[in-house]
């Protein structure tokens, strides 16, 4: 059975490629597997073309994977082959016709294998983070319930949420720990109700020892999802069962979301990732390089990187993966001179970078709060705008050469008085609050 060209659309060709996604991290998916496409599917065997460049390697590197993650949606004997190949190779081992096969809990996602604590680089801007998420792991319920992991995106927060699941798993296997992203919950709840097997779903999520939530940032103005999402939280918090939560913003910043999921957030332990710091930039590169046996450590390549790359942890093992993926495809030594060419790409020596703008402040703060910037120069002054505006002020006074005028003008013609109880309120809530200190620091390190 031939596939339709739009089958990236419909939600089996979704489905794979999200299980994908999970199972190899972001970066790694947007480097070599982004690309692949689905051509034939005849109900044993998923077709998929790659580009001619990389299908030798993508296939070698990721065949397992790959079919993991089409079992996973398609059944237990699917298998994967690329286009230009016997389709009969990857028939080999059939046993029964997937229809056959009992269909997977609706948003039971796996765990991914490498997010381990073992494999978890520990610095200073997510030590707290890290030993929280292992006391979870180590006594689940009893402490820090629910956790609350915040950070922007590529810093860990995944990684400590699949960590948690793997060690309960392994010490305690008699507890039903079950992860989800909100995405995955809002496709099985709508799913739920067009079957009409909701009490179905409930169970699944309800039932759970341990429930691990990634993204809850998404669940803003899905009015009925959010719902289903609040009476799960209940049922499962009531009985002393341990829930882990991740978020792109901090409980209070969540706009769209009722105030009484936002209390329930914030009723056990809010703990923030913040970026790396160079060594901690350094150790992670090796442990990636270790992991995926790529000689490079006293080549100068990794301290290269951990220079260039400052913002996130997925940026910086994909400035990594980019640089071995041209030394594999092309055969050029591994060494400074392809790093910086990669480098230069991606990530411009700091004197090429865009010099610090008011424009480029309100940018990052409104995109870290999720509003718009004419919201930060809007009239408004409801709290979740006006408390990004204090820092998109405060920030410019300190970073920019602008002038208290010029400031005031970019934030919809304020005068300079406003620009100072602006400031002047910044530093009375950072000075009151460990919480807002964290919060200013965080925007000031993603700028500079």
């Amino acid at each position: 059975m031939e596939l339709p060209a739009q089958l990236e659309l419909t939600p089996a060709w979704h489905e794979v490629r999200a299980a994908l996604r999970r199972a190899v991290g972001e970066t790694t998916y947007d480097v070599w597997l982004a690309a692949l496409e689905p051509q034939a599917w005849d109900g044993a065997v998923l077709v998929l073309q790659a580009p001619p460049a990389t299908r030798r390697w993508v296939a070698e590197r990721f065949g397992r994977v790959l079919e993991r993650s089409a079992q996973a949606v398609l059944g237990e004997t699917a298998r994967v082959a690329f286009a230009g190949e016997p389709a009969e190779a990857a028939r080999r081992g059939l046993k029964v016709a997937p229809a056959q096969r009992e269909a997977r809990p609706l948003g039971d996602s796996p765990l991914i294998p490498r997010y381990t604590f073992e494999q978890f680089i520990i610095g200073d801007g997510n030590r707290l983070a890290h030993a929280a998420a292992l006391a979870v792991a180590e006594a689940p319920g009893d402490t820090y319930n629910p956790l609350f992991l915040h950070a922007p995106p590529g810093l860990g927060k995944t990684h400590l949420l699949h960590a948690i699941g793997h060690y309960i798993t392994a010490f305690a296997p008699s507890r039903i720990v079950r992860y989800t992203t909100v995405e995955a919950f809002t496709n099985g709840f709508i799913a739920a109700l067009n079957s009409k097997d909701l009490e179905r779903f409930k169970h699944l999520y309800r039932d759970a020892d341990v429930l691990l939530i990634d993204d809850v940032q998404f669940l803003a103005s899905k009015a009925k999802t959010e719902e289903e999402f609040f009476h799960t939280f209940n049922a499962v918090y009531d009985s002393g069962r341990q829930l882990v939560l991740t978020c792109d913003r901090l409980p209070r910043q969540l706009v769209g979301l009722e105030q009484r999921l936002c209390e329930r957030f914030e009723a056990g332990l809010v703990a923030q990732l913040s970026p790396p710091d160079r060594a901690t930039r350094i150790a992670i590169l090796r442990k990636r390089a270790a992991l995926d046996q790529v000689n490079v450590v006293g080549s100068g390549v990794l301290e290269l990187i951990a220079e260039r790359v400052t913002d996130n942890i997925r940026s910086l093992e994909g400035a990594l993966i980019r640089i071995v993926a041209l030394h594999s495809l092309t055969g050029r030594a591994l060494d400074m001179t392809l790093a910086r060419e990669v480098l230069d790409d991606m990530h411009p020596a700091a004197s090429d970078e865009a010099a610090i703008t008011v424009g480029r402040i309100q940018a990052t703060v409104a995109a870290h709060f999720a509003i718009a910037v004419d919201d930060l120069i809007s009239a408004s002054r409801t709290a979740h705008i006006s408390w990004p505006r204090q820092l998109a002020i405060e920030l410019s006074r300190e970073l920019t050469q602008e002038p208290l005028q010029g400031i005031g003008r970019a934030f919809g013609g304020r005068n300079h008085a406003t620009v100072l109880h602006a400031c002047r309120r910044v530093r009375e809530r950072v000075n009151k609050s460990r919480e807002d200190q964290a919060e200013l620091e965080l925007l000031r390190g993603l700028l500079t």
